[in-house]
This record gives structure tokens, C-alpha cells and sequence, in this order.
């Protein structure tokens, strides 16, 4: 039998060197898992909603405290990414954007506008 000379394995995580858009792209598939899990509280929601009362005072009662809050908005923060992302990528598709500079400000854009529309959100929904 002829040997066959070891083949290399494909580098991890560790050995590449991170930059901001490699990070903004893996952020964009959690806050798509995120989303996933933020919908299937949602529909829990709108079930209780649909069964009566004291299945809504059920989950009321699991949202209705810090922790349901925290959650309900890191899904607001994942929601406003995602789409704000995804409009970005929509930009990439077309051709534009595609340097390195546009490439990381229109990132930054995009963080900007993840936190001030979460924050208008919650302000607006705490004030009334």
C-alpha cells in the first residue's frame, strides 16, 4: 500500500485573525437563531392570548419581571440588527459597498442604528 502524505486540516477558529465585518456576519446568524427563539415566545404569547385569561396571566407572569424583560429586549436589540443587517447585505448584493472602508462603516451604521432604534423602542413603550 503507497502512503499518502498527511493532508492538511482546515484552520479554526483560533488561527484566523478576527476583523469587525467577520464579526458582524457570525452576529448577523445568532441574532437569526435569536430571532427564532423570540418567535416562539411570541407565538406562546398569542396562544395564551387566543386560550382565555388565565392562560395570558401565565405568561404574563413569566415576562412580566426583569429576566422576561432582558429578554424582550435582546430580542428587540437581535430584531433591529438582523434587519438593519440584512438591508446592508441587500446593498452588498447590488455591488456597492463592497471596500474595506464602506464595508466597515456601513457596520458601524449598523450598530448605531441597532441601539438607537431599540432605545426608541423601549422609551416610547416605557413612557406609555
Amino acid at each position: 500500500m503507497a502512503t499518502r502524505a498527511p493532508r492538511p486540516l482546515s484552520p479554526h477558529l483560533q488561527i484566523y485573525r478576527w476583523y469587525f465585518t467577520m464579526a458582524l456576519s457570525i452576529l448577523h446568524r445568532i441574532t437569526g437563531a435569536a430571532l427564532v427563539v423570540g418567535l416562539v415566545l411570541l407565538s406562546w404569547w398569542l396562544t395564551a392570548l387566543a386560550r382565555g385569561p388565565e392562560a395570558f396571566a401565565l405568561v404574563r407572569a413569566a415576562l412580566d419581571n426583569f429576566l422576561g424583560g432582558l429578554v424582550l429586549f435582546g430580542f428587540t436589540l437581535a430584531l433591529f440588527y438582523h434587519m438593519l443587517n440584512g438591508i446592508r447585505h441587500l446593498m452588498w448584493d447590488t455591488g456597492q459597498g463592497l471596500d474595506r472602508e464602506s464595508a466597515q462603516r456601513s457596520g458601524m451604521l449598523v450598530l448605531l442604528g441597532t441601539v438607537g432604534l431599540t432605545l426608541l423602542v423601549w422609551i416610547i413603550a416605557l413612557i406609555k
